[in-house]
């Protein structure tokens, strides 16, 4: 028989085998130059997890043992607007542009590109639409029978069920710009409120709206009660609504979905900025209580910081990130650093479950918009992809960060899980130039080994005393061991596998 220290040290050698065999393969950049825009640049030879020795000049200390909220994907909103530009340049493959469209549609959603899966989409008409509708205008209709899914446009179908075509990962989570004009004061889709006799009547259209969408083959994961609820403008579909209309709405929506089959549905609720976390989601929650499964906030007002602080309220109710936009003419990199910092890392490590942005495509005036709206003015809103009337597209900065994240977090194996954050922690004397966030990605299979990633932003530019970008040597810190990279100014993502 072996004795107790032979066994012991054999069994420290298998461990220290199997940890040491730990290698980063895949590294995808996005550089503050543009050298390299979500570009794979896998190592000449792998990196290896090695026994410790001393730290670079950043350390990132990654904690599995600490586990948080599994991701949901990333993306952005299908808008009318959106779904028109993209048509347009699907019905010109013939011309000299031919393919645009199929290689714009692999980039964002192929999950062995960007594999941006969670999509937003409007309930009928948004300032982003050729005119002013809803899926009833028959007034008074307060039994839906009526209801006209031949309302959405054809083409949001369309390119919806080729995103769909794409990744088969898609989640679509509805939202109405504004309940049907004759529920409100005023009787138009633009501004105004809900006439407190018609919230039956609005959550049946809202379940009306899921139904119709999913008879069209769509998983409808979530739908919010209404966007953006503390703003209301006469020149777009907008609505104002306090909490406790929202919350009568929310509960009898949740009691229509149940009853229908569609428990697995979720609602959430609120839809609005950061500023107000403290106080009007905190009001709809209370009142709602299991009826919604949680909220969701937009980038415009206050810091991403108030998510924490509704999280610590109600730790069991999901977060989402569902909107953000940039405008035409601000700086690419100065953007880069902030989705980062606020909505990639941000948000994410302040228990968002999913990060979208506003528009996913548009021209290069933020166009085609409602005729009217103040809504987008100046320069215009920025989309994920720009396309030009002669067929040619551009990526925006919005689409590149928000990819680096994506990479990180997409299923490993098809219909697989999604990453779930895990613990995170930077030191070292150059440890304030690196943001990170960190995933695992469990397996279909139990014997498989999990994907670890990472997503971290190098901000150390040098931008308020001249510039001098500064690479950073930093080590990695995982289970014992330890590996080296140097991070450029930038975005990298990169991952490894290890035991579970």
């Amino acid at each position: 028989m072996l004795s107790l220290h032979v066994r012991l040290a054999g069994i420290a050698s298998i461990l220290a085998t199997g940890v040491a065999s730990q290698q980063i393969w895949d590294i995808w950049q996005t550089t503050w130059d543009r050298s390299r825009l979500f570009t794979s640049v896998g190592p000449p030879a792998p990196i290896n997890f090695v026994q410790p020795g001393p730290i670079g000049e950043a350390n990132i200390v990654v904690d599995d043992g600490a586990r948080f909220q599994e991701m949901l994907g990333f993306g952005a909103s299908l808008t009318d607007s959106s779904a028109t530009v993209l048509n347009n340049l699907k019905v010109r493959l013939l011309n000299r542009n031919s393919g645009n469209y199929w290689n714009v549609m692999r980039t964002m959603f192929n999950p062995d590109s960007a594999g941006l899966n969670y999509i937003r989409v409007p309930i009928g008409a948004s300032d982003f639409s050729a005119s002013s509708y809803s899926l009833n205008d028959v007034s008074g209709d307060t039994s839906m029978s009526r209801f006209d899914m031949g309302k959405v446009p054809s083409q949001v179908i369309s390119v919806l069920r080729d995103i769909q075509g794409m990744n088969n990962q898609l989640k679509v989570h509805l939202v109405a710009w504004s309940p049907p004009g004759w529920m409100k004061s005023g009787g138009s889709m633009n501004g105004g409120s809900l006439l407190p006799q018609y919230s039956d009547a609005y959550a049946l259209y809202l379940l009306k709206s899921v139904q119709g969408f999913r008879a069209q083959g769509f998983p409808v994961h979530a739908v919010s009660v209404q966007n953006e609820p503390q703003h209301t403008n006469p020149t777009y579909p907008t609505c104002s609504m306090t909490p406790d209309v929202e919350a009568r709405i929310a509960v009898k929506l949740r009691s229509l979905l149940d009853s229908s089959g569609l428990g697995q549905v979720k609602v959430v609720g609120y839809d609005h900025n950061w500023n107000n976390a403290n106080s009007y989601p905190v009001d709809l929650v209370t009142q709602a209580g299991d009826a919604v499964s949680g909220v969701a906030f937009h980038c415009y007002e206050g810091p991403v910081s108030n998510q924490a602080s509704f999280q610590r309220r109600f730790p069991n109710k999901d977060i989402y990130f569902t909107e953000c936009t940039g405008t035409y003419g601000s700086d690419w990199w100065s953007d880069i650093k902030w989705y980062m910092d606020n909505l990639w890392i941000g948000s994410v490590e302040r228990f968002s479950r999913t990060g979208l942005m506003w528009n996913i495509a548009l021209d290069g005036a933020g166009n085609p918009k409602l005729p009217g709206t103040t809504s987008c003015g100046g320069p215009g809103c920025r989309p994920l992809v720009t396309v030009n009337n002669d067929g040619s597209y551009t990526f925006n900065q919005e689409f590149y960060a928000m990819a680096q994240a994506s990479k990180a977090v997409t299923p490993k194996d098809p219909n697989g899980p999604f990453g779930q954050r895990i613990g995170v922690s930077v030191e070292g004397s150059k440890g304030w130039a690196l943001r990170a966030t960190a995933f695992a990605t469990r397996r279909s299979s139990p014997g498989e080994w999990t994907r670890y990633s990472m997503v971290v932003l190098n901000w150390d530019d040098s931008a308020n005393s001249g510039w001098n970008p500064k690479p950073v040597r930093a080590t990695i810190s995982f289970r014992g061991m330890q590996a080296t990279y140097v991070f450029p100014v930038g975005v990298t993502t990169l991952w490894w596998y290890a035991p579970g």
